[in-house]
């Protein structure tokens, strides 16, 4: 008798608080204060949420703490594709900052919601994106080579 593959479980409580993920958000990209970490945290969530659908939208949330899975959960997913460069520089021009802040910003908070997630499904999530996005969640871009 074959077994079947479990399903994959959700957890029903996040592995770390919102205030701990700020924390970690703070101290990994070096912000002053809790309250600009939480900005960019709200920011980097958001345009996040415009990116990711499907099981790996719900998935995802269900891993981040309550307020940042609201920030999160609360965009409206846009079906154009954009780059892991065009997710960055849509970002800095919707915020006002540079480039390089921006691409700062965004790797402080997607490293922290890429230990959240896991490597299964940050694998997933990564799979469902386009190309340039493992490098924003701390991963190497690896590209079949033509």
């Amino acid at each position: 008798m074959q077994s079947k593959a479990a399903p994959a479980t959700v957890p029903t409580e996040p592995a770390m608080s919102y205030v701990q993920m700020l924390e970690q958000v703070r101290y990994h990209g070096a912000y002053p204060t809790r309250e600009r970490a939480e900005e960019v945290v709200s920011t980097v969530l958001a345009a996040l949420g415009r990116r990711i659908t499907g099981e790996e939208r719900v998935e995802l949330a269900a891993r981040l703490p309550r307020e940042a899975a609201r920030i999160f959960a609360a965009q409206i997913p846009e079906s154009d594709p954009m780059t892991g460069w065009g997710f960055v520089r849509d970002l800095a021009t919707r915020t006002g900052g540079t480039l390089a802040t921006t691409r700062w910003d965004v790797g402080s908070v997607l490293g922290v919601v890429a230990r959240l997630a896991g490597p299964v499904l940050l694998d997933r999530v990564l799979a469902h994106l386009p190309s340039g996005y493992a490098i924003l969640f701390g991963r190497a871009e690896l590209t079949q080579a033509a």
